[in-house]
């Protein structure tokens, strides 16, 4: 591909160049990134496997309680939980200054929140503001709760 130096200050032609040289032409690139959807989608699926598995195993471990919601928001509810707790876990008790007892009363906040909504929602935050997301949420997100857990 011919590409038009003219417009580049003198001093930066060659290095524009050189880094041209080891581009594919944007014909090229898209050609090659397309044709790679297969192994991407497929290595975006282990993935995603395997993140589900080790939420699911950390939600037993830790007695959370199932999620509600769509059936298609469940799994990806359950992923954001687990990534946003155990970020909490290490920056607020790990890193921070929270003792066993002080993350013991929001582990039970934690349980409190069923809506995979709201968990998909914060999969962003930051793991030290998981306790002001957990005291603003709504009532709408806290599930049934059952006396006999």
């Amino acid at each position: 591909m011919t590409h038009n130096l003219s417009d580049r200050p003198a001093d930066r032609r060659a290095g524009y160049a050189r880094w041209l040289e080891g581009r594919d032409c944007t014909d090229c690139w898209k050609a090659a990134r397309d044709s790679d959807t297969e192994s991407k989608e497929a290595w975006l699926a282990a993935k995603r496997a395997e993140e589900q598995q080790a939420a699911r195993a950390w939600a037993e471990q830790f007695d959370m309680p199932p999620l509600e919601g769509p059936e298609k928001a469940l799994a990806w509810g359950e992923r954001s939980r687990h990534q946003l707790v155990t970020t909490a876990y290490s920056a607020l008790v790990s890193e921070g200054t929270w003792d066993e007892a002080d993350w013991a009363v929001l582990e039970d906040k934690i349980r409190t929140i069923a809506r995979a909504g709201w968990w998909i929602d914060q999969r962003d935050a930051e793991g030290s503001d998981l306790p002001e997301l957990l005291d603003a949420a709504a009532s709408n997100d806290v599930g049934t709760e059952n006396p006999f857990r």
